[in-house]
């Protein structure tokens, strides 16, 4: 997420009450996780693990729980718990506003869309021309709404990101602040939920269509022209490229990659990165040829049991 204006370093080290590395006035643009950091953002860290990876992003600001090195170009944030902090930056920068009409007066709304009665088009969203907006849809702050977009009843989009840390007194939420920005010549079915990005965008592309029930997790891309049968899950930060098939009932893990015009089979189950132009299926997932001759070879399993069974 970035600024409306350019903070300092030092003003962002006293909001957060915390010591800072760097010139005062470095220049802070925004706040952003680290798979989509750019230069004048900041980015969070609070597991060694992860250290290196942060100090050497795209962030030029690193917050972190630790003191360390200051990399050349960069600034750093001392924090006992960044998580927390992050948490602040979104609390200051992008606060709720809580709504008291169906349609926000700050919502802009092109020529020729219709919007039926129910639905909910909350503070700062966009919406282009041409689109029709079913009732009881709920578009929430900050969301932004191509061209020639339809979406059916009863969808949701733009709720948190699914992201929790685990503390001794229970799950604590990492706040969302990011959006969701579906382009044009988007077809959405009835009851899919679509999460905002953290800090980031979920993207549904140019020309995709989307069925009935589907949800998309949290600063997932999803390409253009991708089809997505209904009851499909899919977790945060996947990549889908352009032209993939995706049929029911599929289920697809976090920060992944599926390549250009894959075709997934109905009910299978995603967890690692699959090659653009194949065709898939199962749990976990292969290519499909793969899959059936395992299948037909398990099939014949008790018929080899019960010839061990004759020869003894």
């Amino acid at each position: 997420m970035k600024f409306s204006e350019i903070q300092s370093l030092s003003a962002i080290a006293e909001l957060l009450e915390c010591d800072y590395v760097g010139p005062p006035d470095f220049p802070v643009a925004g706040f952003n996780e680290i798979h989509v950091v750019t230069p004048g953002d900041i980015v969070f860290v609070d597991h060694p693990k992860y250290y290196d990876k942060a100090l050497t992003s795209a962030a030029t600001i690193v917050m972190i729980n630790k003191k360390v090195d200051c990399p050349d170009g960069k600034a750093l944030i001392i924090s006992d718990d960044p998580f927390r902090d992050f948490n602040k930056l979104k609390e200051r920068f992008r606060p709720f506003e809580p709504a008291e009409v169906l349609s926000a007066p700050s919502a802009h709304i092109g020529a020729g869309t219709i919007v039926q009665p129910g639905a909910f088009i909350g503070n700062q969203v966009t919406i282009g021309k041409n689109c029709v907006i079913h009732p009881n849809v709920v578009i929430y702050d900050h969301c932004v709404i191509g061209d020639r977009v339809t979406i059916h009843s009863g969808t949701v989009i733009g709720a948190d990101a699914f992201y929790y840390k685990n503390r001794p007194q229970g799950y604590d939420q990492l706040k969302s602040s990011g959006r969701v920005v579906i382009e044009n010549d988007v077809d959405l079915g009835a009851l899919c939920t679509i999460d905002r990005g953290v800090s980031g965008d979920t993207i549904i592309g140019n020309g995709s269509k989307i069925d009935n029930q589907v949800h998309v997790g949290h600063d997932t891309v999803i390409g253009a022209k991708c089809l997505i049968a209904a009851q499909t899950g899919i977790a945060g930060c996947v990549v889908i490229e352009d032209q993939v098939t995706i049929w029911g009932q599929a289920g697809i893990t976090s920060a992944i990659t599926i390549g250009k015009g894959a075709v997934i089979y109905a009910q299978s189950g995603i967890s690692k990165s699959l090659e653009g132009g194949k065709t898939y299926y199962g749990t976990p997932a292969e290519e499909f040829r793969k899959k059936y001759r395992e299948m037909a070879a398990i099939r014949q399993i008790p018929e080899l049991i019960e010839e061990l069974k004759k020869n003894k």
